[in-house]
């Protein structure tokens, strides 16, 4: 059987093996890291925070789309992609400018946070959240774009999951470190504790060798001072779009857009009140942080190495198919474990193996594909767009979560979750095989450099 990459059976599995052994892969370990520290600090573990200050569900569920602002970084990733941060682009080059600048405001705002209490005041809680969103953001922009401009396609999907094994541990210190944290000291403590572990980010950022600058297309590669804002605006802002829908004609440009728009509507709508549920069915912090974070981690873990191998050996577009219907199903179990009525370690355990391991399998497998779809003249601005509308869909509808368990209870809330998963499986069927024909192509061998070995 052949795959999507053309290269035979027993050469996709040791390339695979190849590739998780690569220099390359350790940097994209701790900069996996540094990413999915702050996304979590705001979003699952904030939750915990808020329900123990007596905040509402309603008012969680709103306070989730703070993580809109994943979804709206598109409009500020063409500067991204672009333009070098003042001193110290001169010093350290685009790419790691821009991710030092985005790690020291993520580091200030998680300052900030832990400086105030929810049950006081959630203004300024709200305010600080929004700043490590803003700086959380913007490093995933500049991560995303270096992530795809240090390897060749067929290595993104193995490359995706070390460092979605840099992310989930980072979500792993996150949610099971802070709420031991919080748990044994406080929770001031946890987030000044969190601020200290984005210390890694920033090593890795002043350790790393900035990627290669590729070539840009006739006519538009001249210096941007001798060119003008309206040249630059051309360039960075309406090139990369009219590329993607040139590069694959509207109506199918259109049909993979909506698919990115749903992919992970099912999951992203679950995981708002996955922790007040946790909490209301009777289990203390520490056993969430035990079962749901520690052992969870493990299984996503697996999940994302075992899809790594898979879509090397099978190809995206069936384990795209395959990692849908396990989610959404996954979501089923949880309307299972709601119906038990006490807190049952066993179950919980069970519940959460399934639903890391599918997540895992789906992350990998999805960040596999966007990865093939953007084009490396325009990184950080396609791969951007991408993963904005990816978050789009899935944070509104999840700021509404604490209202419809609020109305209707979690079985009902989590049946609901899972059937938002059917939208994509039906528009992978519909794309079939002609999105993943039409992915963007290779730059020579010469325009991947990479990293020097991390510390």
């Amino acid at each position: 059987m052949s795959s999507d990459f053309g290269v035979s059976g027993g050469s996709r599995w040791r390339q695979a093996m190849r590739v998780y052994a690569s220099p390359r892969i350790a940097a994209l370990g701790f900069l996996g890291f540094s990413a999915g520290l702050p996304f979590v600090l705001v979003y699952s573990t904030l939750s915990v925070w808020l329900r123990e200050a007596d905040v509402s569900l309603a008012t969680i569920g709103f306070f989730s789309w703070l993580t809109l602002v994943y979804s709206v970084k598109v409009f500020w990733s063409p500067v991204v992609d672009s333009v070098q941060v003042p001193l110290l682009g001169a010093l350290l080059g685009r790419r790691r400018s821009w991710l030092l600048l985005a790690q020291i405001v993520v580091i200030a705002g998680l300052v900030g946070v832990a400086g105030i209490d929810p049950a006081a005041s959630l203004v300024p809680v709200a305010a600080f959240g929004l700043m490590v969103a803003l700086g959380s953001a913007t490093q995933d922009i500049v991560v995303d774009a270096y992530r795809i401009e240090v390897a060749h396609r067929d290595e993104q999907a193995a490359l995706s999951a070390i460092y979605i094994f840099g992310y989930r541990l980072a979500m792993l210190v996150a949610g099971a470190g802070a709420l031991y944290i919080a748990e044994f000291v406080s929770w001031p403590a946890a987030y000044i504790s969190m601020a200290g572990c984005m210390a890694m980010g920033v090593i890795t950022t002043l350790l790393i060798s900035e990627p290669q600058d590729v070539e840009h297309p006739p006519g538009i590669d001249q210096p941007e001072q001798r060119r003008g804002m309206g040249a630059w605006l051309r360039r960075a802002v309406i090139a990369p779009f009219v590329e993607f829908f040139s590069r694959n004609g509207a109506a199918l440009a259109l049909l993979v857009l909506a698919l990115i728009m749903v992919y992970r509507l099912s999951d992203m709508t679950m995981g708002v009140m996955a922790n007040p549920f946790y909490l209301d069915m009777g289990f203390t912090k520490a056993q969430i942080a035990s079962v749901v974070k520690v052992f969870g981690f493990g299984m996503t873990m697996l999940g994302a190495f075992v899809g790594g191998v898979l879509v090397l050996r099978y190809g995206q577009r069936l384990m795209l198919l395959v990692a849908a219907g396990c989610v959404a199903v996954t979501n089923l179990a949880f309307a299972g474990l709601s119906l038990w009525g006490e807190p049952v370690l066993a179950a919980l355990a069970f519940v959460v193996s399934a639903d890391n391991f599918s997540g895992g399998l789906a992350n990998v497998t999805f960040i596999a594909f966007l990865s093939g779809l953007t084009h490396r003249t325009y990184t950080a601005t396609q791969y951007a767009l991408f993963s904005s509308l990816m978050t789009s869909i899935g944070g509104v509808i999840g700021g509404f979560s604490g209202l419809i368990v609020d109305g209707f209870g979690y079985t009902n809330f989590f049946v609901y979750a899972a059937l938002l998963g059917v939208p994509a499986m039906v528009l992978v069927v519909i794309l079939g095989r002609r999105s993943f024909d039409l992915m963007a192509p290779e730059p020579a061998a010469r325009d991947v450099p990479g990293p020097r070995d991390p510390p």
